[in-house]
């Protein structure tokens, strides 16, 4: 088994690398974007692995995907404010969260730490690291994102309903960024995100 980063504070708020946090709606190609940032910008990226309540899917590794926690451990770490941000995702009644010593870690090893939340773990992530780079990322608007949704074919119209609710809110708060991407083709989006983060060198 992965070894669990261990419970400690943040730690230093200046260090050797920079701390990314990414967020925009569901649908919004989010993760696509960051896989192929994380194989063609030149920088020291890194992905935080987040920890999770939910069991590890077939081909899944604990400490490469997610750190699998059980629920008594994953409450326990959540009383002990070892999390910078952590939320029940979609009612599921699975817990995701980022470990502090995790994001740490990165950062004092050079590492330029992703963060891929929501705009609440993201304002969460905030307090602490107040000069985070911060980036939106969104399709151009709800009616594309509409499109989007419905021509994946995966989703009952009450979750893409409800999906679109989230969408409306999050897209509410994207002036809170410092930077916006709009992903209209995967490859433009790429190449404008990696190049906003290399002003930051």
């Amino acid at each position: 088994m992965a070894q669990l980063p261990s419970a400690s504070p943040p730690g230093k708020l200046s260090s050797p690398g920079q701390l990314i946090v990414i967020s925009g709606p569901s649908g919004a190609g989010k993760s696509t974007v960051v896989q192929q940032l994380l194989g063609d910008c030149p920088l020291p990226l890194s992905l935080s692995v987040s920890a999770t309540t939910r069991p590890a899917r077939p081909g899944e590794v604990d400490g490469r995907d997610y750190w699998f926690l059980s629920p008594d451990e994953f409450a326990l770490r959540k009383e002990k404010g070892d999390f910078l941000e952590c939320k029940e995702v979609f009612g599921r009644g699975y817990w995701y969260g980022t470990l502090a010593e995790t994001v740490s870690t990165g950062l004092n090893a050079g590492k330029w730490v992703i963060l891929e939340i929501d705009v609440q773990g993201a304002a969460s992530v905030l307090e602490v690291y107040p000069n985070a780079i911060t980036v939106f990322i969104h399709p151009g608007s709800l009616a594309e994102l509409e499109r989007r949704l419905r021509h994946r074919g995966t989703e009952s119209e009450a979750s893409i309903l409800r999906r679109l609710e989230v969408a409306s809110e999050e897209l509410a708060m994207k002036h809170r960024y410092r930077h916006e991407v709009v992903n209209r083709e995967i490859e433009q989006a790429v190449d404008e995100l990696c190049s906003l983060l290399q002003t930051y060198e």
